[in-house]
């Protein structure tokens, strides 16, 4: 599996490298590991939901 930094995933997913960093501490990107003292993520991973946007359009649907 080849892993790429926080970095280069933040510029992938067009979000801010803090952003991604949250995301891995909460645990909500599968696969990313702690060494080093830096986030790796595996390069295929997928972009977790937002769900302060799944609220905005449940809330416009109505």
């Amino acid at each position: 599996m080849e892993y790429v930094s926080t970095s280069e995933i933040a510029k992938i997913w067009e979000i801010s490298r803090r952003r991604v960093t949250t995301l891995c501490r909460e645990g909500r990107i599968e696969g990313a590991v702690f060494a080093a003292n830096t986030w790796l993520v595996p390069k295929d991973a997928k972009k977790p939901e937002d769900p302060r946007r799944v609220r905005k359009m449940e809330k416009n649907k109505k």
